[in-house]
């Protein structure tokens, strides 16, 4: 089911982007809606899957995973049960951010972050170490944190 959006949809969708603790009358009125109208849309659009879920963003200096790392990874086999199995590990393992499934010279590209060098080599003997499928991994280690988010530009 496609949902067909108007313009004070993308409203509230580019608010609740900015901030998801964005209450109704803050939509209400950025859209020009009744607040009630605004609680049947937001309805709509979850109940659509069209938003998959609200977070709080962390600053993970804060929290003592200073180190962010891109990863490449490519296997020796890619049969759909190959990669569905690497994709589990992924999506089990906390310390990876994002998992990617890509063309090019990696099957797979993954967003990581790890207390220090020691914490990352732990992760490295869990994901690749310890996964007879991989072939190689190639790792960069991002200098700082630029741009982060997962915003659409609707």
């Amino acid at each position: 089911m496609s949902l067909v959006l108007d313009d004070a949809d993308l409203t509230v969708l580019r608010v609740l982007q900015k901030d998801s603790r964005a209450g109704l009358e803050q939509l209400a009125y950025e859209c020009g809606l009744s607040v009630p109208s605004v609680q049947r849309r937001l309805k709509r659009m979850r109940d659509a899957k069209l938003i998959q879920r609200e977070v709080a963003v962390l600053d993970p200096s804060q929290f003592d995973c200073r180190m962010t790392f891109v990863v490449l990874v490519e296997l020796e086999r890619e049969s759909l049960q190959q990669l569905d199995l690497f994709r589990k590990r992924a999506k089990a393992e906390p310390q990876v951010q994002q998992c990617y499934y890509v063309t090019g010279e990696a099957d797979f590209i993954l967003i990581c972050t790890a207390r220090d060098m020691q914490d990352f080599e732990a992760l490295t003997h869990r994901l690749f170490f310890e996964n007879s499928n991989v072939r190689r991994f190639r790792t960069s280690v991002a200098m700082e944190r630029t741009k982060v988010g997962l915003e659409l530009p609707i």
